[in-house]
């Protein structure tokens, strides 16, 4: 561990505690990224910034914090899913794996659906990668498709699709689908449980109020019903 390179996370010791600034130099030095470039979105329990790797390609590092997460809800989204039953309710211990569970869900996700490539993870931060490149894409609530119709029709099949994997998103709105060349992109996979979860079937009913919400406030009507009479017979083969 050189001291030239510990200097580039200095700066960020008045943001990070020291276990966190520790993570983010072993993920550097593991080169999955060289440093942290502009913040993405700062949120009160995770700062996502854009970085780039020695190799010119750009990442997302995802960090969550220690102290302000909300471990508690954490727990209780976690405990029932079946990957996950004997985890302690232990701080540290649900935040790490929170972050797992993100990187395995995006791993099994990107076999069907449009979703960032999980690159690493360590701790409380995770590596994915960056789409847009050096330009992030933007969330659907601020990108607005073209063709009401051909996105949404690409989202029913993203959704059916995951279902297909045996994964319910259980956080699925504008702010987590990426409209990137009239694509969409699913984000935010740490709350993403088994269809084996006694709560799936609410949490993708959730999901679909979220999208149906969205497409109304844009002049457009989907079938939700249609959706999801077709998305319980991708969950019922798992059961």
């Amino acid at each position: 561990m050189t001291n030239v390179s510990k200097e580039k996370f200095k700066i960020y010791k008045n943001v990070f505690d020291e276990f966190t600034l520790q993570t983010l130099f072993k993920l550097s030095v593991q080169e999955h990224f060289d440093e942290l470039l502009s913040p993405v979105k700062i949120g009160k329990e995770s700062n996502i910034f854009l970085a780039e790797t020695k190799s010119e390609d750009f990442v997302i590092v995802k960090i969550y914090r220690l102290q302000s997460c909300n471990f508690n809800k954490m727990y209780s989204y976690i405990k029932s899913d079946p990957r996950f039953m004997n985890l302690k309710n232990q701080r540290r211990q649900v935040i790490f794996k929170w972050v797992q569970r993100e990187f395995r869900n995006l791993l099994t996700s990107r076999e069907k659906v449009s979703v960032p490539t999980p690159i690493a993870f360590a701790n409380n931060v995770i590596v994915m990668e960056s789409i847009g490149g050096n330009i992030p894409a933007p969330q659907l609530k601020d990108a607005v498709p073209t063709d009401m119709k051909a996105f949404s029709d690409k989202l029913f099949i993203c959704m059916k699709d995951l279902c297909s994997l045996g994964l319910v998103h259980a956080d699925l709105s504008e702010f987590n689908i990426l409209n990137y060349n009239e694509r969409p992109y699913f984000i935010d996979f740490s709350q993403s449980t088994s269809v084996k979860d006694g709560n799936a079937l609410e949490y993708l009913k959730r999901d679909l109020h979220n999208i149906d919400h969205f497409f109304q406030k844009k002049g457009f009507k989907i079938d939700s019903e249609r959706w999801l009479s077709e998305m319980k017979k991708e969950i019922i083969k798992y059961h």
